[in-house]
């Protein structure tokens, strides 16, 4: 493999086979791809294991792929090699290089009426049926978390190491959390961002709001928003929508460019409560604005795309979500967050009904409560995230006497490639916390610049 720049990268793939079920007697054995990264120079310290996110994640790509997504990850990879060995472990269920179960066709939604948590409550349990129906020569109550731990533990095992360093964000950071939990004795040090405890699988409505509000602050000072926004800025603007959506929903008509034709959708107050949390921060204020002043036709776009889509991209990730689920003190804050009122229950109530559908086993309240761990820990996490938000991580980071925490403000999900490139000299920090477990030169925290958010696709209103 060759980089951007034209250097050659050597780089070893292999398969590692696994027991598809270590609780059965008579388990067939699965294959779960890998790969390893040398290091640059000889070094004492433990190789990096990189954990994908998703659940439904595989970077495997970064080795055999020369997209430039794939050649971004090469690169990232690669300047983790310059401390120690980089391996990249794929997800049981999910490989490249090994097994990957099947997933049903999608089932469309309907258009003609507003979605609701009910429906999609349906469709998750109708989506594990058909997940089973597709996979019978497969034991799907051996696709959980704890045997993703046991996977690493015996990769490490084979390969030989004592130790590992872990690496892992979002999913991958609730991963490597159980191997914390589970096999504490393997782990030298670890970084983890876009952090996800092993009870926090489910986010807290109030906290997805709060990083809404944060967004917001500097969205109402953006130069190129100000002829656009309602007094009381962004936030007075969801108000607004939220309660424009419940009193009665709206149809809008849109012309699919695939197709041609025009098609009507009907939209709800449950369709804006499940679009209102952004993929794209920069993105997010135009959009609001873009609904305030009744301009829908490219959210209809999109929520047509969403409703002919699966519900899921893979077979792992409700079976791993499933297995995790959360205690009963974190349903029960769920269902009472006030936050529910602007974003529902979109986040929680399809995944607990469907649940019992799913053959994976209960991880149990007593391996998701948090423990105390003597590994010494970085935790990352950027308090625009919408996915996995930053009260995960400064709830958790207690339970790490000997971890640190560093806030990237303004950084959104699975910030630290663009924050350690925007700060090279944090990232040479890191580098050293691997090889030497020193922390000094690690800052509590960072701040990015504000973006430059996206206009609205429209001219402003006429000022009343």
């Amino acid at each position: 493999m060759t980089t951007a720049a034209g250097e050659k990268v050597q780089f070893e793939l292999g398969t590692l086979h696994v027991l598809e079920n270590r609780a059965a007697s008579n388990s067939r054995v699965i294959d779960v791809g890998f790969a390893r990264l040398r290091a640059a120079r000889p070094t004492r310290a433990a190789p990096i294991v990189f954990l994908p996110g998703g659940p439904g994640n595989s970077y495997l790509d970064a080795f055999t792929e020369t997209d430039e997504n794939s050649r971004r990850r090469l690169e990232n990879f690669r300047r983790y090699s310059a401390v120690a060995d980089v391996i990249v472990l794929d997800q049981r269920g999910f490989s490249r290089r090994g097994t990957t179960l099947r997933a049903p066709d999608a089932v469309p939604a309907p258009l003609d009426r507003p979605s609701s948590v009910e429906a999609e409550s349906a469709a998750y349990r109708a989506f594990a049926a058909a997940a089973i129906a597709a996979n019978p020569d497969h034991d799907l109550s051996g696709y959980h978390v704890r045997e993703c731990v046991e996977d690493v533990a015996e990769l490490r095992r084979a390969l030989g190491y004592a130790k590992l360093n872990l690496l892992g964000g979002s999913f991958g950071s609730q991963w490597s959390f159980a191997v914390l939990r589970l096999h504490p004795e393997i782990v030298e040090r670890a970084v983890l961002y876009g952090v996800e405890p092993l009870d926090d699988g489910i986010d807290m409505p109030s906290h997805l709001f709060a990083a809404l509000q944060r967004i917001a602050f500097d969205g109402d000072r953006a130069p190129n928003l100000q002829p656009y926004l309602p007094p009381g800025g962004l936030m007075a603007a969801v108000r607004e929508l939220r309660d424009r959506f419940a009193r009665a929903p709206v149809t809008v008509k849109v012309r699919v460019p695939e197709t041609g034709k025009t098609e009507s959708v009907v939209l709800g107050l449950a369709d804006l409560q499940n679009a209102l949390l952004p993929d794209d921060a920069d993105a997010w204020p135009a959009f609001i604005l873009s609904l305030y002043h009744g301009h829908y036709e490219a959210w209809a776009r999109e929520e047509l795309a969403r409703r002919r889509r699966s519900k899921f991209s893979s077979v792992i990730l409700p079976l791993i979500d499933s297995g995790l689920g959360v205690s009963a003190t974190r349903s029960h804050r769920l269902h009472t967050d006030p936050a529910t009122h602007y974003l529902g229950t979109w986040s929680f109530e399809p995944y607990e009904g469907s649940r019992p559908a799913w053959p994976t086993p209960d991880f149990g309240d007593a391996l998701r409560a948090p423990a105390p761990s003597e590994v010494p820990v970085l935790l990352v996490n950027g308090d625009w995230d919408t996915s996995t938000p930053i009260e995960n991580m400064l709830q958790i980071a207690p339970y790490f006497p000997r971890g640190r925490v560093m806030i990237v403000h303004r950084g959104v999900h699975e910030q630290l490639t663009r924050m350690t490139r925007h700060q090279p000299e944090v990232f040479d920090a890191i580098l050293e916390f691997y090889r030497s477990g020193a922390t000094a030169k690690l800052p509590a925290e960072i701040s990015l610049p504000s973006p430059t958010f996206a206009t609205p696709a429209f001219p402003p209103p006429a000022r009343r």
